[in-house]
């Protein structure tokens, strides 16, 4: 795409000239009528099988022929469609669309050699497709095995086109109705090989695009400086891709900076504002305590070794070093939480000059005493720290173990207490439902509500969200953070402090409709270009469809360690390099002789971004039977 000024003097975008691929060609009818609705500067080129003898019998073929010639159009014989790269020179590829409509193996061919069709295609147009290009195939009513078929065929008796497509590295990212009126002239053809037509009713039309390859998601090892020495750290596995992702930088275009800067706006208008710089969040700094309403699970933790690091910013084995100089923390402030061992009990840390233990900050709350404490808290304003936060937690649909948190701080006359905290909570709730109800489901009459649970402690509150923005047949309460009062600062001893937690990307979830939390974490490129700047629209994703993988999974237990299913969790999400999406307990079983236990799991493996094919998930099921015997010391059946 280039830039040219137009009449009136304003630059405007001028597409470049596109190039498309038809392959599979039976009568030419298809490239025929297409070429008539092309503008002169699109190059298109024709192909089929067959050779010009075996073409040239059919009367209609002929005259196609005769029309793309006189058109300009490329007309290529004996060209397969599962060896593209054979078929073009290097300097001839990078085509923006391939069409494929209708493929067949020919005759009585079953699904499976239809499949196997489809998937050297897939691996075929790889090669030659531009990398933003898209493959365009239309199948017949059920064949492609989606949803979109109407009706839908069961999996094992469909082409399976998705998961063909994943051995290519393409997802799908559109479908819409193949309609032959909107070609004038296309006439299918190829019917059990012969030159009989088939019935297209209900026939669907697949757009694939190419997906992120899975190499990018490997731990980075990063850098820190301590009390003047230099430090490194892995990434853990469960959040490789999840640190430093910089969303609510100022230059971030990210919707979760986007629903916190509406958030703060909003709150603005009713409450004097403080911002407060959010610093890395590897752990609490001295001095800072969790307030005891909010539950420090030490075992949901993230302990991390701090190994000494002199490599002068090289980067390190096994990933890319990522500088942490502009966050900078004197050592001695640190206070170091010991991490539990797998007994319970803490262990020990080896000290600045070997290696030291630390934790990714878990929660905002741990900085609450620091900030109420500080000399210049100001009562009467709101407060505000925002950042990542990062908690090992169960593989389930809305929970997540690195989110951004948003943290309001206001304290205030204990005397003033009620008509404080009601005001804020009335002011919170009036904001949130703005938000929710502007991308109320089109057509759905239901609306989502923002309500305030109050807690058997007498004083504190979830926020809860009740909402359909997932669909009008899905309902889903959601708790998307807490409200927490408080009166322990030493400094301000006639006030009283109450703390607003949170989740910034349940809530960005909740106003766009995104029902996967990792395509927040995506680096697809395409994510961040679905959001408009200043609107707030449904999420359209790019990637439909993905197929599902399960497999089953049983092991004997070690009597003397027993079973830590948040580590089994844990696990299983760092090998899968977060593709796992459940994990469902079948059954126990005691051996009767041993009195051996043995549990059994199944794992479903989906993505929501990547192409993810059977080998992959074969792949990664068995790195988890390895994984879970040697750190969790548990024996595979």
């Amino acid at each position: 795409m280039s830039a040219s000024e137009d009449a009136s003097g304003e630059q405007v975008e001028v597409m470049a000239p596109r190039r498309l691929l038809l392959v599979g060609e039976g009568n030419f009818s298809f490239a025929a009528a297409l070429s008539e609705t092309l503008d002169p500067s699109t190059s298109l080129t024709a192909t089929c099988l067959q050779r010009p003898a075996d073409v040239a019998p059919d009367p209609v073929a002929r005259e196609n022929l005769q029309r793309l010639h006189e058109r300009g159009t490329k007309i290529r014989f004996g060209v397969d469609c599962t060896q593209l790269a054979d078929a073009f020179e290097l300097h001839d590829r990078q085509f923006d669309r391939i069409y494929f409509n209708f493929p067949h193996c020919g005759r009585k061919a079953g699904v499976a050699r239809n499949r196997e069709l489809l998937a050297k295609f897939f691996q075929s147009c790889a090669d030659v497709l531009a990398e933003e290009g898209e493959v365009h195939v239309a199948l017949c009513r059920g064949q492609g095995g989606t949803p979109a078929d109407n009706p839908i065929r069961e999996w094992h008796n469909s082409w399976q086109v998705v998961a063909m497509a994943a051995l290519g590295r393409f997802i799908l990212s559109d479908v819409h109705p193949f309609s032959c009126e909107t070609m004038p002239g296309y006439k299918c053809t190829g019917y059990r090989s012969q030159n009989k037509s088939f019935h297209v009713e209900g026939a669907v039309n697949h757009i694939f695009t190419r997906s992120l390859p899975f190499e990018g998601l490997q731990p980075r090892v990063f850098k820190i400086k301590l009390d003047g020495q230099w430090f490194s750290f892995p990434e853990p596995g469960a959040l490789a891709g999840k640190l430093n992702r910089g969303f609510l930088e100022a230059s971030s275009c990210h919707p979760i900076k986007t629903i916190n800067e509406k958030l703060i706006a909003e709150l603005g208008k009713a409450f004097p504002l403080k911002r407060l710089k959010c610093s890395f969040p590897l752990l609490p700094q001295g001095g800072t305590s969790v307030p005891t309403s909010w539950n420090c699970d030490l075992s949901a933790v993230f302990w991390i070794n701090l190994l000494k690091d002199n490599t002068n910013y090289e980067p390190l084995t096994g990933g890319t070093t990522q500088d942490m100089e502009d966050f900078i923390v004197s050592f001695s402030e640190l206070s170091l939480p010991k991490s539990p061992g797998r007994d319970g009990k803490e262990e020990a840390h080896d000290g600045i000059y070997g290696q030291a233990k630390a934790c990714l900050r878990p929660s905002l709350l741990v900085h609450v005493q620091a900030i109420i404490q500080a000399p210049d808290f100001l009562p009467g304003s709101l407060h505000i720290l925002s950042g990542p936060v990062f908690r090992k937690c169960l593989i389930l649909p809305f929970t997540m173990p690195a989110f951004h948190e948003t943290l309001f701080i206001l304290g205030f006359n204990q005397n003033l207490k009620d008509g404080c905290l009601q005001s804020l909570l009335d002011h919170l709730k009036g904001i949130l439902d703005s938000f929710l109800t502007q991308t109320a489901v089109e057509g759905s009459k239901l609306s989502s509500s923002v309500e305030f649970v109050f807690q058997p402690n007498g004083k504190d509150y979830m926020i809860n969200v009740k909402s359909h923005n997932f669909g009008p047949d899905f309902a889903k309460d959601l708790i998307i953070g807490s409200v927490t009062t408080s009166a322990t600062s030493i400094i301000h001893k006639d006030q009283c402090f109450v703390f607003v937690s949170m989740n910034l990307d349940l809530l960005a979830m909740l106003i766009w409709g995104i029902s996967d939390w990792r395509m927040l974490w995506t680096f697809d490129k395409r994510f961040l270009k679905s959001f408009v700047s200043g609107k707030i629209e449904p999420f359209k994703s790019y990637s439909l469809y993905p197929p599902c993988f399960v497999h089953d999974i049983s092991f004997w237990l070690d009597e003397k360690k027993g079973f830590d299913e948040l580590e089994f969790h844990t696990v299983a999400r760092s090998v899968s390099q977060d593709t796992v999406i459940s994990i469902q307990f079948l059954s126990r079983f005691q051996h009767p002789k041993t009195e051996q236990v043995s549990l059994c799991y199944r794992l479903t493996y989906q993505t929501c971004d990547k192409a993810l094919t059977q080998q992959q998930v074969i792949s990664m099921q068995s790195q988890f039977r390895k994984e879970i015997q040697q750190r969790l010391h548990l024996t595979p059946r």
